[in-house]
């Protein structure tokens, strides 16, 4: 079992940053680590994802080049940098945990509760 617990949320005005963080517990040896979000009245998409190595990492489309995914592997964590937001950011954004890298929720086993990003214009 892996728990997962987010924060870094929060309310910010369009142009502005954040910094989300998922603490991870449990039996982490080895697991990728993702972010999705979703929106209201929205399906859940995929944002960033890193492997175990950190070596291999993708972004969605929308994100690239202003979100960053990093991870320390001492402390647990895997980190979304999230830069010149956008209120089409604004969503529901969940960590998740597998057994290797994907793009898929349907591949992550693991999910946290979900932290609120709100990004007003």
């Amino acid at each position: 079992q892996v728990q997962l617990a987010e924060s870094g949320g929060g309310l910010v005005q369009a142009g502005g940053s954040l910094r989300l963080s998922c603490a991870a517990s449990g039996r982490t040896f080895k697991t990728a680590m993702g972010w999705f979000r979703q929106a209201p009245g929205k399906e859940r998409e995929f944002v960033s994802a890193l492997g175990w190595s950190g070596t291999v990492r993708g972004y969605a489309d929308s994100v690239k080049g202003r979100f960053t995914i990093t991870r320390d592997n001492a402390k647990n964590t895997v980190y979304l940098q999230m830069n010149s937001l956008k209120p089409e950011d604004t969503a529901v954004y969940y960590c998740a945990a597998g057994g290797y890298y994907s793009d898929s929720a349907a591949q992550y086993a693991y999910w946290g509760q979900g932290t609120q990003v709100t990004v007003s214009s």
